[in-house]
């Protein structure tokens, strides 16, 4: 089997930036704030395969969307032009906090 040319920079570039779009399309619906800005998302890779890789948390362990919330991720993700797939990992170490959240979740919740 042939292995895959390297993605060039400008591609990865791209693919991260539309993965990063797709990635604030996902809510929690208890939270008025997308997963991205909320600081769940802790690492994206893109491999030469064009497979994304995610690792992500939750707010609490305990979240009544734990189920569902990598499908979701999963789903808007592959759906991104370009993107053969994407995995999506559950980590909770380190555990999420408030100081993850960008200024602009922080301003849909009213939290400064």
């Amino acid at each position: 089997m042939a292995r895959p040319e390297t993605l060039p920079q400008e591609e990865i570039d791209r693919l991260l930036e539309d993965v990063i779009a797709a990635l604030k399309t996902v809510y929690d619906p208890e939270i008025p704030a997308d997963i991205y800005e909320l600081g769940l998302i802790y690492r994206i890779e893109i491999s030469d395969e064009r497979h994304v890789n995610l690792d992500m948390t939750l707010t609490a362990p305990g979240c009544p969307v734990a189920g569902e919330m990598p499908g979701w991720v999963e789903n808007a993700v592959s759906t991104v032009p370009g993107v053969q797939g994407a995995t999506v990992n559950m980590v909770f170490d380190p555990p999420w906090d408030q100081s993850r959240m960008s200024d602009e979740a922080r301003v849909a919740l009213d939290m400064w």
